[in-house]
């Protein structure tokens, strides 16, 4: 089961996403968190995430999917996930945030 939590900003969602994630056994996936981790263990995404933020602009829909589909290929999202504040914007209808098969197999 996958959860998105869509809200303005101070509405609940790290709340509300704490509380379903611990009920229902599955990982809270957050744009934020994932972005920073990223930044800090220097991963590719994450220094490529950086150069935008030390701009002061939004990283790009492209980098926060390959994100995404990083931690869905997880074992512990296999069976699902909370995600707070993703989507940001509309997704085309040729986005995925579905891991490939070979991501969920390694």
């Amino acid at each position: 089961m996958f959860i998105l939590l869509l809200g303005a900003p101070g509405s609940g969602k790290g709340t509300q996403g704490k509380i379903l994630a611990g009920r229902l056994g599955l990982p809270k996936i957050t744009t934020g968190d994932i972005l920073r981790a990223a930044v800090e263990a220097r991963t590719p995404l994450g220094l490529e995430a950086k150069k935008f933020m030390d701009e002061g602009k939004l990283v790009p829909d492209g980098v926060i999917l390959s994100l995404i589909k990083e931690e869905l290929a997880k074992p512990e999202a296999q069976q699902g996930a909370v995600l707070d504040g993703f989507p940001r914007t509309p997704l085309r209808p040729s986005s995925s945030i579905a891991p490939s098969p070979s991501a969920a197999s390694a």
